[in-house]
């Protein structure tokens, strides 16, 4: 799973939406008692508070970012808020932005130089070196617990050349420049002079509890609790003069609540400022109740893409071994309407394709290559190929059967309880399905069943997550999909292809595609693209974003929505410049 940082993320939500303590009324410690400023907006300490939400959903007890369970802001999320990487990716465009590093060059296909800002330093004053990034990166080779492992599948070694540059040599038999940028874009750097104490002691680091974060970024932790997260602004921040300014919140609070319903409702007051938890129909809050709440779109899709759920179909199983089944089912499914129920509209009906046809990834969307080898919702194809190709006879009870007598279900959907999104997209799989004639039951277990029952290809079907959007998409997600190396029967985990798909024609268009770009990537990401939809070794539900980015612009105004592109709709990497950009309503 630690491919699938913004999943974990994400997901997480949903699992907490059903626990955890609440925390409504202990807002900020009497911050929103505040008065109302001149100009509309907040004054007193709320006006410098920004209040987030949608991140932490239970008290927070360990801030190592090493942990697969760190809290907020401390986790996998790359927040550069305690923690900082060494470049922040955009979605938007798929470009690194200098974060702790000001440039990445590559001297030939095999060598990158990674060149630290001016002046970078720790919170505590000691400068932050390119020893700093050598001993970070190798952490993980000493420890192959880190999620940051797989850096080492991809890399020969990583030295400091000087204080402020590393250098960083690519494994020429792996060679995936995607992979190496996805790595020097998500791995919190940290402060060597701490953590070499920790790790003397720590046989197994990420089980460290680490409740005193110390990183290089622009916030220090000041409490924890069962009811809140707050932190407050380092101005002898290094970042500084390199961003023309400390971003503009003094403080930073993420309230705890217990559920999505209390965490609306304090956004609707504008007790919350920004939030990345899912809020059905948000357009209505605007529309309806002319509230100053906006998301990135005013219209639908509301949110910028940034993953796509599959429906994961286990290969191995009798009757989805077969592929003109697996396309008939493809055919079936109503994507339309799992974009406007279990999306809430945020989504488009979801394309055929691996490809995400907006944002970073549009460059590599062939449209064409869709039309003539993918699927859409026609459920009289999936009955013509049950029928003419199959000849597959229907029995007294609606459902067809194979010649050899399979029986095409019933065969289980399941995803974990409380993700209510993916849960109702199984419901639509399912009624689908049973209109044309497949037996498809839903099953929502707690999520480690799940987890552990998709790994180790224990499953029919299942509503799953591959590769969002990163410096190593779309490769990442045809790897997720189609690729066999590395993946064990059944019986024994697997981290990606969990329906152990295998077609030998995508090893070698993989290793192509991984070290070029422009339209010959294009071409090679398109046969890929039609290897995936002659096959349906999973099938795409829907479209969500990277994270869900709402605001409401009662104290802090300045935000950035698609009319106004100052900074990404991400919370992650390059979105932290809204940081600088949001001003108190009120000045």
């Amino acid at each position: 799973m630690a491919d699938l940082p913004h999943l974990h993320r994400t997901r997480r939500q949903f699992l907490a939406d059903a626990a955890i303590l609440g925390a409504g009324a202990t807002l900020g410690g009497g911050l929103l008692s505040a008065c109302t400023g001149a100009e509309g907006g907040a004054s007193g300490k709320r006006a410098q508070t920004l209040f987030i939400a949608g991140f932490q959903w239970g008290p927070p007890t360990n801030f190592n970012p090493l942990s697969p369970t760190a809290a907020w802001p401390a986790g996998e999320n790359t927040e550069q808020y305690i923690y900082e990487t060494l470049f922040g990716f955009d979605l938007l465009d798929g470009s690194l932005k200098p974060a702790l590093a000001k440039s990445l060059q590559f001297q030939n296909k095999t060598t990158a130089i990674v060149t630290l800002q001016n002046g970078v330093h720790w919170q505590d004053g000691k400068p932050l070196t390119a020893d700093d990034v050598v001993y970070t990166f190798e952490l993980a080779k000493r420890h192959k617990e880190i999620s940051y492992a797989t850096f080492w599948d991809y890399v020969t070694s990583i030295s400091a050349v000087n204080s402020s540059t590393v250098k960083v040599v690519l494994n020429s038999s792996r060679l995936n420049p995607g992979m190496v940028k996805g790595s020097l874009a998500g791995t919190y750097i940290l402060p060597s002079h701490v953590w070499m104490g920790v790790e003397k002691k720590n046989s197994q680091i990420t089980q460290f509890t680490n409740m005193k974060p110390m990183g290089s970024g622009p916030y220090k932790l000041d409490n924890s609790s069962a009811t809140q997260v707050a932190m407050s602004r380092v101005d002898s921040y290094w970042g500084k003069s390199a961003h023309g300014s400390l971003p503009h919140p003094r403080y930073i609070v993420h309230p705890i609540f217990k559920g999505n319903d209390d965490g609306d409702l304090a956004f609707q007051h504008g007790d919350i400022d920004v939030s990345q938890q899912f809020t059905p129909q948000i357009w209505q809050m605007w529309q309806n109740k002319h509230l100053p709440v906006r998301t990135w779109y005013d219209k639908s899709p509301y949110h910028v893409p940034g993953s796509i759920p599959m429906l994961v179909v286990n290969t191995t199983k009798k009757g989805l071994d077969n592929v003109k089944v697996r396309l008939a089912l493809a055919h079936a499914i109503n994507y339309a309407q799992i974009a406007n129920t279990a999306m809430s509209r945020y989504s488009k009906p979801a394309n055929s394709s691996l490809v995400l046809p907006t944002g970073a990834e549009a460059e590599y969307f062939n449209a064409a290559n869709v039309k003539a080898n993918g699927w859409s919702y026609d459920p009289h194809k999936a009955v013509q190929i049950l029928e003419q190709e199959l000849h597959c006879k229907k029995g007294s009870d609606g459902i067809y059967r194979l010649p050899d007598g399979t029986r095409l279900g019933p065969w289980t959907a399941q995803t974990p309880t409380g993700w209510s999104d993916w849960q109702t997209g199984l419901q639509v799989v399912a009624s689908s399905a049973k209109a044309v004639g497949i037996d498809i039951q839903t099953q929502f277990p707690q999520a480690p069943q799940v987890t552990q029952a998709v790994q180790n290809g224990n499953f029919d079907l299942a509503c799953w997550g591959v590769s969002g959007v990163s410096p190593a998409t779309p490769w990442q997600r045809f790897r997720d999909v189609l690729d066999s190396r590395g993946v064990p029967k059944p019986g024994q985990s697997a981290f990606y292809n969990y329906g152990r798909f295998h077609d030998s024609r995508v090893t070698p268009l993989l290793e192509k595609v991984a070290t070029v770009s422009g339209a010959e990537a294009k071409d090679l990401y398109t046969e890929l693209d039609k290897i995936f939809m002659q096959n349906a070794p999973m099938i795409p539900l829907m479209y969500r974003p990277l994270e869900f980015f709402e605001y409401n612009a009662s104290t802090w105004t300045g935000w950035p929505n698609a009319e106004h592109p100052t900074a990404p709709p991400q919370f992650s990497g390059a979105g932290s410049m809204w940081l600088y950009q949001i001003k108190p309503k009120s000045a």
